[in-house]
C-alpha cells in the first residue's frame, strides 16, 4: 500500500474537542479509521470512514490489516503521542520505514501527569506495563527516583503496589491519575504499604515516588550486586569477581550475551540490568538451576532473560549471534570453546572464568593462540581468628578475556 496513505492521529481522554484542526481534518477525510473501541467511540458521526477495531494480539495483525486496505486513505488512532510507547513504532516496523508515514501527535499521558504533579519530565523515569511483564518494573526502583508507570488496566495499580511491597519499597507514595485531560479526570493517593483502593478507571498512569524500606537490600546500578540478592545453591559468581567479569564483558545498549553455565544467572542478569535494551540467553543444563535463573531474573527486574535448559555446546544450536559470550562452567566440554569462538562476530568479546587447573590449562592455550588478557583474580575477606582478625582467601579465579579480531587481522 502507499505509505503516504497512512496517517497516525494521537487522541487523548478529551476526545474530539481536544484534537488540533489538522488531526480532525485527517479523520474526516479518512476512508478507513483503525483504533481501539474506546478511541473509535470518541469520534463524531461526520468521521464517515469505515471503522476497524484492532484485533488481539495487535502486533502480528498489523501487516495484514494494512495490506487489506491498500490504496485507501487510512487513519490510525493512537493514545497520546503515537511515537511514545505507542502504535507508531509498530507501524514503522511493519512498513519498514517512516518515510511517508504522517504522525499527528497529541500530548502524552506522561506530559499530563508531570504537569499535574509538578515533576520535571526530563528527570522522571517512564516504564510501560502495556503488554510487558510486571517484574520489569523492579529494575527501575531506586530511592529518591520518580517513576511514571503506564498502566495495563484497572488492576495495575494494586499489582504495582504489591510488587513495591515485595521489593522493599512499601513506603513509596503512589498517585493514580485517571482519564488525564478528560472531563472525568481523577486522582487516587496512598502508599504501597497501605494500598487498599478498589480498581478504578482502566485508563490510568501510576506515579511512584520511590522510597526504600529501612531493612530492604540496596541494589546499585553498578555491576556487583550483593550475593544475597540472588537465590542460589552455591553456584554463583561471587560479587567482586562478578564485577570484574562484567567490566571485561563491557555491555552496551542493544547487545546480546550468551551466559553459558548459568548457575544462578547472575552474569546474564547484571548484563541486562546495565541497560534496558541489553539482552541475554542463559544456558544451564540442570533444570532446577535453570528454573532458579528465571526466578532471579524476575525478582531483579529482567524477566525477559531467556533461559535455555541444556548442555553446551549442543544447547547453543539455533541461538541468535551473540555480541559477547561468558563461560562460567563446562569449559572442558569437548568443542565448547571452539563453538563459542566461531559464533562470535568480529569485535565480539569472550570471557571465561575457572578455578580448576584443567580448565586453566585450556585458557592458557587459548591465550597463546588468540591473545587477550589472562588474569588471576584473588579475593580475601577479614574473619575472626580467635580474639583477633585474619584473612580468609577465596579460591583464585583465572579469567581469560579477548576481543575477536576481524577476519584477516593477526591475532594478538
Amino acid at each position: 500500500m502507499s505509505q503516504a496513505a497512512v496517517t497516525v492521529v494521537g487522541i487523548g481522554a478529551d476526545g474530539w474537542p481536544g484534537l488540533a484542526p489538522g488531526s480532525q481534518e485527517a479523520l474526516r477525510r479518512a476512508e478507513v479509521i483503525v483504533g481501539g473501541p474506546r478511541q473509535l467511540d470518541l469520534l463524531p458521526p461526520d468521521c464517515a470512514g469505515e471503522r476497524v477495531a484492532w484485533p488481539s494480539p495487535l502486533r502480528p495483525a498489523v501487516p495484514g490489516l494494512l495490506a487489506a486496505h491498500a490504496g485507501r486513505r487510512v487513519c490510525v488512532l493512537a493514545s497520546g503521542d503515537p511515537m511514545f510507547f505507542g502504535i507508531g513504532r509498530t507501524l514503522v516496523d511493519a512498513l519498514g520505514t517512516a518515510d511517508g508515514l504522517r504522525v499527528l501527535p497529541h500530548p502524552s499521558s506522561v506530559s499530563y501527569a508531570c504537569a499535574r504533579l509538578g515533576w520535571p519530565l526530563d528527570d522522571t523515569e517512564v516504564r510501560s506495563l502495556v503488554g510487558r511483564p510486571l517484574g520489569a518494573l523492579s529494575a527501575a526502583l531506586h530511592p529518591g527516583r520518580r517513576l511514571l508507570v503506564l498502566s495495563a488496566g484497572a488492576d495495575t495499580p494494586a499489582e504495582v503496589a504489591a510488587l513495591l511491597r515485595d521489593r522493599g519499597f512499601g513506603p513509596s507514595p503512589l498517585t493514580v491519575l485517571e482519564q488525564l485531560g478528560g472531563a472525568h479526570e481523577r486522582r487516587v493517593e496512598g502508599t504501597a504499604d497501605d494500598w487498599h483502593h478498589a480498581p478504578g478507571d482502566a485508563l490510568n498512569v501510576i506515579a511512584v515516588d520511590c522510597r526504600r524500606a529501612d531493612d530492604a537490600l540496596r541494589l546499585p546500578l553498578t555491576p556487583g550486586l550483593p550475593d544475597e540478592a540472588f537465590e542460589h545453591d552455591g553456584q554463583l559468581t561471587k560479587r567482586h569477581v562478578r564485577a570484574a567479569t562484567l567490566a571485561a564483558l563491557a555491555p552496551a545498549p542493544g547487545e546480546l550475551l550468551w551466559d553459558i553455565g548459568g548457575g544462578s544467572g547472575s552474569i546474564g542478569i547484571e548484563w541486562m540490568r546495565a541497560h534496558r535494551s541489553c539482552r541475554a540467553v542463559s544456558v544451564e543444563r540442570d533444570p532446577v538451576r535453570a528454573a532458579r535463573v528465571a526466578r532471579n531474573a524476575e525478582a531483579l527486574g529482567v524477566p525477559a532473560l531467556r533461559v535455555v535448559t541444556g548442555a553446551a555446546p549442543a544447547g547453543l544450536a539455533g541461538l541468535p549471534t551473540p555480541d559477547a559470550v561468558f563461560i562460567g562452567g563446562g569449559l572442558t566440554a569437548p568443542g565448547l570453546l571452539t563453538a563459542c569462538w566461531d559464533a562470535l562476530p568480529a569485535g565480539g568479546r569472550l570471557v571465561a572464568n575457572t578455578v580448576t587447573l584443567e580448565s586453566e590449562a585450556l585458557l592458557t592455550d587459548r591465550y597463546r593462540r588468540h591473545g587477550g588478557d589472562l588474569t588471576r583474580l584473588t579475593v580475601a575477606h577479614a574473619v575472626p581468628v580467635g580474639g583477633f582478625t585474619g584473612w580468609r582467601q577465596a579460591m583464585p579465579v583465572t579469567q581469560w578475556s579477548v576481543v575477536k579480531p576481524a577476519e584477516g587481522e593477526t591475532d594478538a
